[in-house]
């Protein structure tokens, strides 16, 4: 029987800018990235392969597009932006923790980031190091979400991780419903029929048309040092199958 650590040797992780706010009620805490960067130490201590996707949510939400009065594409634009500066400041954190590290972008930053580039990611990824994906996937209208999935299909990871604000994947929003009931397991057509709001439909889709499992958990495991693969799948919602 293959050891669970070994059947998720290469993972991608996709990380709320949330994470990074910290006490703070938007911005980035760096104690919180210090916290977060040894986490992911440990991860890849654990003989993990190891990629991480930030968000930018904790500096800017183009979804409140209506408040900002931009149109959608700037708005896209400066949220992409926004993943190249957690993304920096992660890789900092990384650094002081002694885990070797690199930004790697979807938009073209050459003084900043090292450009995404597919062999490039592999390569790193061999050789030890937690490679963070940012820009998003380099163009308007996709979530960080759908550039989470397609990385995770580029790099043929064997799970994506996506940590949230709640501990796994409800039938509705557990915040404002108490009665919210919990999956411990789902398919992706049932997230697709049942319109369960924990991923766009386009990085459901990447995931299943190229067998890579989903695992959702609550992102204060992380914040706490859990990364035992088989632990956070017995607290989170694993999502596989047809």
């Amino acid at each position: 029987m293959t050891h669970p650590r070994m059947a998720h040797k290469r993972i991608l992780l996709k990380l709320s800018g949330e994470i990074l706010i910290g006490p703070q009620k938007f911005g980035i805490d760096y104690d919180a990235c210090l916290a977060v960067a040894h986490s992911l130490k440990k991860i890849q201590d654990n003989q993990h392969e190891l990629a991480v996707v930030i968000g930018g949510g904790n500096i800017f939400r183009g979804i409140r597009l209506k408040e900002t009065g931009l149109a959608r594409t700037p708005s896209d634009h400066v949220g992409m932006l926004a993943t190249l500066m957690n993304g920096i400041v992660l890789q900092q954190a990384l650094n002081a923790v002694g885990c070797a590290s690199q930004v790697m972008s979807a938009i073209e930053c050459p003084q900043m980031a090292s450009s995404y580039r597919w062999h490039d990611a592999t390569t790193q990824l061999s050789a030890g190091k937690v490679l963070i994906f940012v820009g998003g996937t380099g163009n308007p209208y996709f979530t960080t979400d759908t550039a989470a999935a397609l990385r995770a299909s580029e790099i043929q990871a064997d799970i994506l991780l996506k940590a949230t604000k709640v501990d796994g994947i409800y039938n509705k929003d557990p915040i404002k419903n108490p009665d919210a009931m919990k999956y411990s397991k789902l398919s992706y057509s049932q997230i697709l029929a049942e319109k369960l709001e924990v991923m766009d439909s386009t990085s459901i889709a990447l995931c299943r048309n190229n067998h890579i499992p989903i695992l959702v958990f609550n992102m204060k495991l992380l914040e706490c040092g859990e990364i035992n693969i088989v632990s956070l799948i017995e607290k989170g919602t694993y999502v596989e199958g047809n």
